[in-house]
């Protein structure tokens, strides 16, 4: 959900990927635009994935992705390296610059206002004017987006000179559960994950600690998700906690591990699925967040002849449920890593004989959850 304070409306990544997407359509239609669109700042703390949504807007529209790390580079790496020409001075031009005039994609000054004012002075003129002197030109296919950390985020930050902050058009990026759930159910991350900070939000974003060592954001949650697929069978319990804590602080690894021990104890959601056994709701809130999350994670694991089995099921389960947790299942339930993949599990759901009824149930805390969202 879009949060509000007195001073700053943030926008959610799913703003964000909104808005580079019709930027990219729109130079797509009418490449004269590229001298138009404003280029894109986002600003925000650490971990909340700002450089992931511009990775994944392009994968999704199969265009290209130009990474600068500006913090990592020295001027001439952006303006080119003088060399002697007879009695003048040419220069040559970085070969990671795209050159194809028909080309499409994003270049991403990330760590803006990490980097010194050197560096971004000699960003200004590609930035601003899409070109390098004479020498270079950027293709009119191409967007520029920068990002960086904002002085309250106790990260390393640079003010920007007025021209060029004059010249973005500027995003405050806020941590966003809600749309980081639906990216985590779309892109497999561990349902304990979900369960756990839907549970407890408190604990999904949380630069009050010490943020020299690990804290909980939506990156570092991500990595949690990524040893428990992958290493938690390789390891003992001990050192996988101590890993999770390394990544997400003691206070909230603490709560996570307790969280997980409960989910646990869950009943065996794949073969409550193939009906294998009794429909059972736990009755603890902690369980029932964990339940939801796993439920909408196996539904569309298995066979696919068995598919209209489990969605049966996934229906039957549903009706069974509290209207926040069937809520909390069916939108995770419709997710899917890429748009195609969407648009077949939410036709699936929607067109269900089921979902009628489901809807007579749930369906006012549905539409009430996605007005919130909106």
């Amino acid at each position: 959900m879009t949060q509000t304070n007195r001073s700053t409306r943030y926008t959610t990544p799913k703003q964000v990927a909104t808005i580079l997407t019709h930027q990219l359509s729109a130079l797509k239609e009418s490449p004269a635009l590229a001298h138009q669109l404003p280029p894109i700042m986002l600003w925000g703390p650490p971990g909340v994935g700002k450089s992931s949504i511009i990775r994944e807007v392009c994968n999704h529209s199969g265009v290209d992705f130009i990474d600068i790390r500006l913090s990592q580079r020295e001027p001439v790496d952006l303006r080119g390296l003088p060399v002697p020409k007879g009695d003048s001075v040419d220069w040559l031009i970085s070969g990671e610059w795209p050159r194809d005039p028909n080309s499409r994609g994003i270049i991403l000054f990330d760590e803006i206002t990490a980097a010194d004012r050197s560096l971004q002075v000699a960003a200004y003129e590609l930035i601003l004017d899409r070109r390098l002197g004479n020498l270079y030109n950027l293709p009119d296919g191409w967007l520029v987006v920068a990002a960086g950390n904002r002085a309250e985020d106790r990260a390393v930050a640079t003010t920007f000179s007025s021209a060029l902050a004059n010249r973005f058009c500027h995003l405050d990026v806020g941590a966003d559960l809600e749309s980081w759930c639906q990216w985590a159910a779309a892109n497999g991350i561990h349902p304990d994950i979900i369960g756990f900070v839907r549970f407890r939000p408190e604990c999904f974003f949380n630069m009050q600690g010490n943020v020299e060592q690990g804290w909980p954001s939506p990156r570092s949650w991500t990595r949690v998700a990524n040893i428990l697929t992958n290493l938690s069978s390789r390891l003992d319990e001990s050192t996988v906690g101590l890993m999770i804590q390394g990544l997400v602080g003691a206070p909230a690894s603490t709560e996570f591990l307790a969280f997980r021990r409960w989910s646990n104890e869950l009943p065996d959601i794949p073969a409550m699925l193939h009906g294998k056994c009794p429909i059972h709701i736990p009755e603890r809130a902690d369980q029932r967040f964990a339940f939801c999350s796993g439920l909408a994670h196996h539904l569309w694991k298995g066979p696919v002849n068995q598919e209209q089995q489990r969605l049966d099921r996934f229906f039957e389960i549903s009706m069974q449920l509290s209207s926040d947790f069937a809520t909390l299942a069916l939108l995770d339930a419709t997710a899917g890593s890429s748009n195609a993949e969407q648009e077949y599990h939410t036709t699936e759901i929607f067109c269900h004989a089921s979902f009628e009824s489901w809807s007579e149930k749930h369906g006012k805390v549905f539409n009430q959850h996605l007005a919130q969202v909106a």
